[in-house]
């Protein structure tokens, strides 16, 4: 397994917690406890992913509340919507790694943590979240980051 997919998992998990616990972003990643046994570079990677998707929560949840018309926010499985959130998140701001990258490592979450639909479900909503903001997000405009 590549560092940024297990960095993937460890922030799933710490979105995952905050969104059942309420507790903080900071409190929980101390919790997590792969944390202390990966390297640096995937607990570095996976704090920056959980700590920017929960500052930026309001704004991603938008856009799937714009991507899922026919469906409350609420009623998209926690993992779903937890995946859904951690990818939208590295579409918008992290754009070193490539909207391909992104869009198949989220969708192999969902058919790892949820279900083989879901991960129909995820990669129908971050195509049409790639393709709106195609701008400087564009997969041939992001550069060669690792996924």
């Amino acid at each position: 397994m590549g560092k940024r997919r297990k960095a993937r998992e460890l922030a799933l998990q710490v979105l995952y917690a905050c969104e059942l616990s309420g507790d903080p972003i900071d409190e929980i990643l101390e919790a997590v406890p792969d944390r202390g046994v990966v390297s640096s570079e995937v607990s570095d990677f996976a704090a920056s992913l959980s700590r920017k998707t929960i500052q930026h929560l309001a704004r991603i949840d938008e856009i799937i509340i714009q991507k899922v018309q026919k469906w409350e926010l609420s009623r998209i499985a926690v993992v779903d919507k937890t995946i859904l959130r951690l990818a939208i998140c590295e579409l918008l701001y992290f754009p070193d790694i490539p909207q391909k990258v992104s869009i198949n490592e989220a969708i192999e979450l969902a058919k790892i943590y949820s279900t083989r639909e879901s991960g129909r479900f995820v990669n129908g909503i971050l195509d049409s979240v790639a393709g709106l903001h195609g701008g400087a997000g564009n997969a041939s405009s992001r550069g060669a980051g690792q996924g």
